[in-house]
């Protein structure tokens, strides 16, 4: 059978060796990643100076998680992109080779077992399982039931002082117009499942805090998700002040980081009073607002606190500019060169808006430490000199108390300003993407806070109406 690839268009992915199989490749293909477990042969393989996925099973599975991502990404969705199917696979002596599916790698994440190499808080969990709840919600709201939930079966990304889920294996999957209750039940029902079961696994290798309790860790999963679910989906009855309680809904779930694009209203049959439910919600509030005023394509949570600290620089600044204008100004002289005073070797550590969020988190504790504010190219250059080397990738995925690495630090100014008169290439840069602009002299300017307050989980019973 001739060989053939299907997808996107790369040539380089002709070149790959297909005639051997995928556990067998040589190591010049290989990229060092961590993996998370897998049913199947996965590896990472370069491919023209970027990494992919790689995962061997049948040519009717690899078409149809193929399609199914596709659409997944079309609606939205927080997965991998895929990019090839690769069948006609033959050996060297002619035996025939399974099919192979080519995802894109998603940069700066990690499987959750290679987080847990140390033992991790409570806490930080809680926020891992916050992640995949918030996942698990979207992608039933997309009407997808996924089959096989699992940390196993997702990648975790730094969301500010979050993680962001993506899903990663949609083997199992299947998209309806909408899932019924019984569906995602089942599917909540198979996570507390697998869940218990990785925590147990982690257990036994020592990887997990003694007082985390694997099935408590299961219940918070549920708990988390169902409250979640409530906030976006549950109707409210309103008898007065309709206007304005339908504009209080839609805030409180813009402020969750949601966007209702339609909103179903029917009068009661009686007629006194109006029945309201959000019929499409669409996450990524901020993260879009974010696009539209600035270009950058970051996490939600990202995005929430890079416009706190564009809103504080515009009303420390001139609060009547336009808020188109001051969110330029703000990239041009604050974000920009923040991010630009990372060194070439460290870049690959963390995404751009992660390390501007860092930065501002040390910032805020080098001013406790002092007693007054700090500038932030001050703060810039104590975290490049002071945090960012010492952090292996790991952590920087995972983010150590930053109260824990602060103490004692020494403010640098003149490291920063001199950094800021080197010139730097772009070439081979995680942070090019800017172009050639001129680097920005640092703005002279002091701000009072930088703290982002942060917004709490919905509720776990009903708000403002009746559930139904």
């Amino acid at each position: 059978m001739a060989l053939s690839i299907k997808g996107k268009a790369n040539p380089g992915l002709v070149g790959l060796p297909w005639e051997i199989p995928l556990e067998h490749w040589p190591t010049e293909h290989i990229a060092a990643l961590p993996r998370g477990i897998s049913r199947h042969v996965v590896r990472f393989v370069k491919l023209e100076g970027h990494v992919v996925a790689i995962k061997e099973t049948n040519p009717e599975i690899a078409r149809r998680e193929f399609k199914l991502l596709r659409r997944l990404q079309k609606l939205g969705a927080p997965c991998v992109t895929p990019l090839a199917v690769v069948t006609g696979r033959d050996g060297v002596n002619g035996e025939s080779l399974e099919a192979a599916l080519v995802t894109e790698h998603l940069q700066f994440s990690l499987p959750y077992r290679a987080l847990f190499k140390q033992s991790l808080r409570p806490e930080t969990i809680d926020r891992f399982l916050d992640a995949l709840a918030v996942l698990l919600v979207r992608l039933h709201l997309l009407g997808f039931y996924w089959g096989d939930v699992s940390l196993s079966n997702a990648l975790f990304r730094r969301d500010a002082a979050e993680f962001t889920a993506y899903l990663v294996d949609a083997e199992t999957g299947d998209l309806h117009e909408a899932l019924t209750e019984g569906q995602r039940d089942y599917d909540l029902e198979l996570a507390r499942t697998n869940i218990i079961g990785e925590m147990f696994d982690l257990e036994a290798q020592g990887s997990l805090d003694e007082s985390v309790d694997p099935i408590a860790v299961a219940d918070r999963l549920e708990e988390r998700y169902r409250s979640l679910w409530r906030t976006l989906t549950k109707s409210a009855t309103l008898t007065t002040n309709i206007p304005l309680e339908i504009a209080n809904r839609v805030k409180h779930l813009n402020e969750l980081g949601y966007d209702v694009a339609e909103l179903d209203m029917r009068k009661t049959d009686d007629g006194n009073a109006l029945l309201i439910r959000p019929k499409i919600v669409d996450a990524g509030h901020h993260s879009r607002r974010l696009m539209r005023l600035t270009g950058l394509d970051v996490q939600e949570n990202q995005a929430r606190r890079l416009l706190n600290d564009l809103d504080e620089h515009r009303a420390y600044v001139n609060p009547d500019d336009d808020i188109g204008y001051a969110a330029h100004q703000w990239l041009l002289k604050v974000f920009e060169p923040t991010v630009r005073a990372v060194p070439r070797e460290y870049r690959k550590k963390l995404e751009p808006a992660q390390v501007f969020h860092e930065i501002l988190d040390h910032r805020w504790f080098l001013a406790q430490e002092v007693g007054h504010d700090v500038p932030m190219s001050v703060a810039a250059a104590s975290y490049v000199k002071n945090i960012l080397p010492k952090r292996p990738d790991e952590q920087a995925v995972l983010g150590v108390s930053l109260a824990e690495m602060t103490a004692e630090l020494p403010a640098l100014t003149a490291e920063i300003e001199a950094r800021g008169l080197i010139a730097e290439e772009e070439n081979e840069d995680n942070m090019g993407g800017w172009g050639g602009i001129e680097e920005p002299a640092a703005p002279d300017v002091v701000r009072r806070s930088t703290r982002v307050l942060a917004v709490p989980p919905p509720p776990v019973g009903p708000v403002g109406g009746d559930e139904s």
